[in-house]
């Protein structure tokens, strides 16, 4: 299935990719959404939701507060209360 990317998630990757990239990846919207599709990114409804992500792929997420998820580098909050994962 393929994810579909709202305007705001785009600038939002276009704008904070540094904190996941030493050079940019993307200038463009299309050339964000093209990068997002190609890297599978994911879009979550809550921080619940990104916990779970993380905890799907094994990765180990039990000590970290909320916070601390809202600060790995993979994840990007968006205004609406939704969150952008991207790996790397």
């Amino acid at each position: 299935m393929m994810e579909e990317y709202s305007e705001e998630c785009l600038l939002t990757f276009l704008e904070k990719q540094g904190q996941l990239f030493d050079e940019p990846v993307a200038e463009t919207l299309a050339e964000a959404e093209a990068f997002l599709e190609d890297c599978m990114a994911v879009v979550a409804e809550s921080i619940n939701e990104v916990r779970g992500y993380f905890e799907e792929n094994g990765v180990d997420v039990d000590g970290m507060s909320d916070e601390e998820l809202e600060e790995a580098s993979e994840v990007f909050p968006l205004s609406d209360g939704q969150y952008l994962i991207v790996e790397s």
